[in-house]
């Protein structure tokens, strides 16, 4: 298997009034996140990192394919952060820290979530304060409480 490569995507998915989707890890029960994900290969675009996995872990459709209605925003802000150790086997011998690059989308509530079962066991909508205090990351937990100021530029 090859190993992953230490650049990903955050995406935090939101509703107009600021409720927030977050999935619960299959492989860490209790962990709960936003859709991240590494990308396929280091010259995948970030845009279409966010969107692939946007849809892979979620059903969620952005971008043309979708629709104008369902648009992945660019937050043009990148988080680096040392590789959780019990995930480090994933990455090439001595990376220890990934960069993560933070993308939103606005979707209606009553859109269809589709879980990839291999990635996540659940789902759940929150207010985003207390999505931020439910994630185990604290890149994750600190885009959420970001998205108001996000938002209004």
């Amino acid at each position: 298997m090859p190993y992953k490569i230490p650049e990903s995507v955050l995406v935090v998915i939101h509703t107009a009034d600021l409720q927030v989707l977050l999935i619960e890890r299959a492989d860490r029960a209790g962990f709960w996140q936003s859709v991240t994900g590494s990308l396929d290969t280091p010259d995948e675009p970030l845009a279409q990192t966010a969107a692939r996995e946007l849809f892979e872990e979620t059903g969620i459709a952005a971008g043309a394919a979708a629709g104008a209605d369902i648009v992945l925003r660019d937050w043009q802000l990148a988080n680096i952060y040392t590789i959780y150790p019990v995930w480090r086997h994933r990455y090439a011998p001595g990376v220890t820290e990934n960069t993560e690059h933070v993308f939103s989308v606005e979707v209606p509530r009553d859109i269809a979530i589709t879980l990839s079962p291999r990635e996540h066991l659940q789902y759940t909508w929150l207010p985003y304060l207390e999505a931020a205090d439910k994630c185990f990351s604290s890149s994750n937990a600190e885009a959420i409480l970001q998205l108001p100021q996000q938002l209004k530029r």
